[in-house]
């Protein structure tokens, strides 16, 4: 189909700066490549340097101008999120686009971050959620900036919110954990849309999903998991595409949900998909919102 959305598609980048969560590999070190290829300043937000200075020299290989910054940003840990957030400021005043892209996928075994949230809650989720209320102040100054946040098809395979354990402290699934996770990054992109526009704000938020792709998200999986995927999984250079395209696409105008067009959404070019009725559910999302700042004590300024 001659109408596939591309890298071709994307325009220019130049003087805009973007942050990217998790950057140092798989889909986020992608669009890290794609989107200073076209000009832009990428800071990659990565919690191991040295993956990120190998993640550096292997898109400088390829594109020798690239403006690449590495900063280290842990979103398993409060703490180092503050630490992000301030030391960003100090350095740039503009966010054109922070890309929410880092997080983990089916840990063996029930793991916690460090203030003490289920380990995919709390990156997946919380961390961005905390994140992105740090550096609004900077995201709403800047003219026709937005906020991209990755889900998954996996939240279809939940259908609400345990608010009495949210953190899987009484039982735990991880395929359910992760599910509810990216099922949040949907709420909260939506509330977060919903409420940007309530105040007219110049900024936008977006959210997609990369299909079934063979990154190395699937490494903590069972070994079957990992051989299936290996078959059907889609190359990180098309995995990347709703990312790019939600991070890009100036006629997208907020609360879109991009992924691939193929079969049940495992692969393809990137077009606008569907949610579950339950990620569209308006009190559900108001709820978890509130939530979500108490957990993280992070409050957003929408003044």
């Amino acid at each position: 189909m001659k109408n596939n959305w591309t890298t071709k598609n994307i325009p220019s980048q130049k003087g805009k700066t973007i942050i990217i969560t998790g950057a140092n590999s798989g889909l986020g070190l992608e669009a890290a490549k794609v989107l200073s290829s076209k000009g832009a300043r990428v800071i990659m937000a990565v919690r191991s340097i040295t993956k990120g200075q190998d993640a550096i020299a292997e898109i400088n290989r390829e594109y020798p101008t690239a403006q690449l910054e590495l900063m280290q940003l842990d979103l398993s840990d409060l703490e180092s999120i503050r630490n992000f957030a301030d030391e960003f400021k100090q350095r740039h005043t503009q966010i054109d686009v922070l890309i929410n892209n880092a997080g983990v996928m089916w840990p063996p075994k029930r793991e916690e971050t460090k203030q003490g949230f289920e380990t995919q809650l709390g990156i997946n989720h919380l961390g961005h959620f905390a994140l992105t209320a740090l550096l609004m102040d900077v995201i709403k100054q800047t003219p026709n900036s937005r906020i991209v946040t990755q889900s998954s098809i996996a939240h279809t395979a939940v259908s609400g919110l345990n608010f009495d354990d949210l953190n899987w402290k009484k039982s735990y699934n991880k395929t359910k954990a992760y599910g509810q996770s990216k099922l949040a990054n949907l709420l909260f992109t939506y509330e977060l849309d919903r409420k940007l526009k309530e105040i007219k704000a110049n900024t936008k938020a977006i959210a997609c999903h990369p299909g079934v792709s063979n990154t190395n998200l699937f490494r903590t999986s069972a070994s079957f998991v990992g051989k299936a995927v290996n078959l059907i999984g889609q190359k990180a250079e098309m995995g990347a595409l709703p990312m790019l395209r939600a991070a890009t696409e100036e006629k997208l105008k907020g609360s879109e949900f991009i992924g691939p067009n193929g079969f049940m959404g495992f692969s393809g070019y990137p077009v606008e998909v569907k949610s579950t009725k339950t990620a569209r559910d308006r009190q559900l999302a108001k709820r978890f919102w509130d939530v979500s700042a108490e957990l993280t004590g992070t409050r957003f300024n929408f003044q």
